[in-house]
Parts: structure tokens; sequence; C-alpha cells
């Protein structure tokens, strides 16, 4: 039975990164029974000097992109493209620019409990669809519990130290690799796709990743 060990490295306020999940998850349903997929995401930081508090999203984007004009046409282009894929983006909603880097705390957490898609899914909804800001530990808790953490003390674990250091060693390890944007999938640590794949071009190269053709014989 062909394995494949798929990693995802992305970040959890990347609208891109949202879509391409989507794309990811049709593509595992459209793949060959046959074929088993372990699925593990790793951090990147689109804002790495972004304060730990978060920053006023206009303000942050107006200064990134130039002018509020811009972003919002920006924030249109990827509304199409989520609508494309099933998923409604309120940019409009949206007020703060968070620091992701406990959303990427609850990430890893997630993945030692075997949860880790549900929960990066969870963060996704709370951030583009309910406007939430995840930097907001209560927000995270909520985002924990939509993902199958309910029985974890999250304050507690955001209080602590716990995943810093794997956090960290992750977002190292993206830059050693030269990712400069996300999404990007690493297949069997070779076959990289970066951007938000449609799903047939994600299916067509998990299955050459085990030596199939993935077109009909």
């Amino acid at each position: 039975m062909p394995y494949v060990d798929l990693t995802v490295i992305s970040d959890a306020i990347c609208p891109w990164c949202f879509i391409g999940k989507r794309h990811l998850d049709l593509a595992l349903a459209e793949l060959p029974e046959d074929i088993r997929v372990s699925v593990a995401w790793h951090p990147f930081e689109l804002n790495p000097d972004m304060p730990v508090g978060g920053l006023s999203r206009r303000d942050y984007r107006t200064a990134k992109f130039g002018s509020w004009e811009r972003s919002q046409a920006l924030d249109a282009q990827v509304e199409a493209a989520a609508a494309r894929a099933g998923l409604g983006i309120h940019h409009e909603r949206m007020t703060r620019t968070p620091n992701t880097f406990d959303a990427h705390r609850l990430i890893w957490l997630a993945g030692e409990h075997g949860v880790q898609s549900a929960v990066v899914d969870a963060l996704f909804r709370r951030y583009f669809v309910e406007s939430e800001d995840i930097g907001d530990s209560a927000v995270l808790a909520k985002a924990a519990r939509d993902g199958g953490l309910a029985d974890v003390d999250i304050p507690a674990f955001l209080a602590s130290d716990q995943g810093r250091s794997e956090v960290q060693a992750g977002l190292d390890e993206a830059r050693r690799l030269g990712v400069s944007g996300v999404p990007t999938f690493i297949i069997n640590n070779s076959i990289g796709l970066s951007g938000a794949q449609p799903p047939e071009a994600l299916r067509q190269a998990i299955i050459e990743s085990t030596g199939g053709s993935g077109r009909p014989g």
C-alpha cells in the first residue's frame, strides 16, 4: 500500500493557505483508496516582525501596500478565489492583523494530539470567516475546542513555554529550505509545490510520488 508523507508549510493568516487547504482536502478525497497520506502542518510567518499584540489591519495593510485602496483590491481578488473554492472570506469585518506565533504553537500541540488538520481548519475559519483575532488567547482556546482539543487547558498551555522551541525550529527550517511564499507542499521530502494549487494538480503530484501516473491506463 503506497504511503505518502506530505508537509504543508503555511501561516494561519494566509488566505491562500486557507484556499490551499480546501484544495488539498478535495484532492485527498479523490485519491485511489490504496494510497495513504500523512499530512503535517509546519509553520511560516508572513509577518515575522509583527508585535505580539498585532496591529490595526487597516494601518498595517496601508503601510505594506501603499494605500488602503490597493489593499482592498487585493482582498477582492482573494475573496473571489475563495468563493470559487466554496469558502467565504470576510476581510471587511477584520480589524486586526495578529502575530501568529501562538497559533503555530497551537497547531504543534494539535499534532501531538492527532487533530492537527482539524485545528488548522478551525483557525482559518475563526480568522477568515468569523473575523476573530487569532492572536488572542481566548480565540485560540475556541479554535482548539472546535478542532478537538476540548480536554486541554489551552490558557495554561499558552502561558507555558511548551511548543516554543519546536515552532521556532520549524520557522528556521522553512528559511533554510528557502521558502518565501505559502502554502508550500512538500511531498515525500522532495516534490515541492507552491501556492494554492488546484485539487487535480495536488492529486496528480501525490499519485506520481508513489510511482503511479494518476491517469487512466
